[in-house]
Formats: C-alpha cells, structure tokens, sequence
C-alpha cells in the first residue's frame, strides 16, 4: 500500500508539505553511503492533486498510516513517560538524535558516521508478508529548530516485488531494494512534511522510504522516538 496521509484539511497539509523526486547520491557526496537515495530538489509545493493521491482511504490498516501530531510534551526530562497516556503498555522509547540545520537527510551510520540517505527501520525484522504490520513511530521535534520528515511514495512490498520478482515472498524488505529500485532509473517521488517545535508524526516507518530534514533551518533541532501500536486518532491532528 502506498504512502497514506490522514488528514481533515488538504489546505493545512498542503501548507506544510512539499514534493519532489529522489535520486542515488553521488559518488563525490562522501558523507553518504555508497547508493544512498536521497531527495532531489527543487521542492514543489503539494499540488491539490498529489494531495488527494495521498489521501487515507476508507480501509486504510492504521499500521500503514502517516499522521501529523502534537504528542504530549514531557514533563522536565520524563520522556520515558509520553506514551504511556497513549493506551499501549508496551510501548518502547527509542531515544533522542540531535541534527545540525541545514542537512538534506539527518540519519547517520553508527558504524562509520556516514549517512545512510531515505531508508527503512528494521525494529521488528519482519518478512515480506508481515511488512504492513509493524509497530509504528511516534516522534517529537524538541527543537529548538524546526526539521522536516520526508517519506517515499512507494512502500516495501511494492519495492520488494519490483526488485526480486521471482521470490519476494521469501524476502525481508530492506533499505537495499528501494537504492537498486532507484539505481535502475526507477521514479519514486517524495514528501517532506514540516514539523515545528512541539509538533510530530506517527508513522510506519518499517514499511515506508523515509528520514529526517534539516534543510534551510537556521538552528538544530533534536527528535524523540517510540515505538507502538496505536488506533488512528489516539493523538490530535495537525492536518
């Protein structure tokens, strides 16, 4: 299933949404892994068209849903405890990560400090079949800057099929299939979503392209992370 967006008022996502088109990095952008997809600018406002493509239809599973929040704000330094008021007990907090402004994708290698580009989580390690039904995130920008989160319009399994035709059933979606997808000349467009202080998203990022953006922001910005499983509208909606 595609990327899905619920929202009430295309007008409120179209003004903090832009589109564009992804690309592999190239081999003189150093700071990224060899193959990373990452978007492609110039950014174009979200045309009232791409808008309703993107709307959430009737049947929708939630665990393949975007949302745009406002999740509950911690209480001093109690971020272990934002979600516990959101019904499920065994949620999981992820952590914080800090980005600079101005970078075109926030998310860096561990091993070797190099960034991986738009990719997919793989918390829960599910198979092809089991892709759609993840937990999801939930993130907070902390701030002080405003960032973005920009996702990919083509999910796992539509990926997964297209690069390994014969046996994608037996497969494990991976961050891979989407950079040879993308290395063959195949289109994928992308959505950055901008994000305010205070302001977030949930969103199944096991089966969509997806990373943060600090572009054209004038101050960092630090994001929080969990993992659960949530009904659509457990939290209240920016759009």
């Amino acid at each position: 299933m595609p990327l899905r967006i619920a929202f009430n008022d295309l007008a409120a996502l179209r003004e903090r949404c832009d589109m564009a088109v992804v690309r592999a990095a190239d081999d003189d952008e150093r700071e990224y892994e060899e193959g990373a997809v990452v978007p492609c600018g110039p950014w174009y406002s979200l045309t009232e068209e791409a808008g309703r493509e993107l709307a959430a239809q009737p049947g929708t599973p939630p665990s393949t849903l975007v949302e745009v929040v406002r999740p509950p704000m911690p209480v001093g330094d109690a971020l272990d405890d934002v979600a516990t008021p959101m019904g499920d007990e065994d949620a999981q907090y992820l952590g914080q990560a800090l980005a600079k402004p101005g970078m075109l994708t926030t998310t860096d290698n561990y091993r070797d400090g190099r960034l991986i580009g738009l990719h997919l989580d793989n918390w829960d390690k599910l198979t092809y079949g089991r892709k759609p039904f993840g937990r999801r995130r939930l993130a907070l920008n902390l701030g002080p800057g405003t960032r973005y989160i920009v996702f990919g319009d083509l999910d796992a399994q539509a990926v997964c099929r297209a690069v390994h035709p014969r046996d994608h059933t037996r497969r494990h979606p991976h961050t891979d299939d989407y950079r040879r997808h993308v290395a063959a000349g195949s289109p994928v467009r992308c959505f950055r979503i901008r994000l305010e202080p205070g302001e977030g998203y949930i969103a199944p990022t096991e089966y969509l392209l997806h990373d943060g953006s600090t572009e054209g922001a004038d101050k960092p910005s630090a994001v929080a992370f969990w993992l659960g499983r949530w009904p659509y509208g457990t939290l209240p909606s920016l759009v």
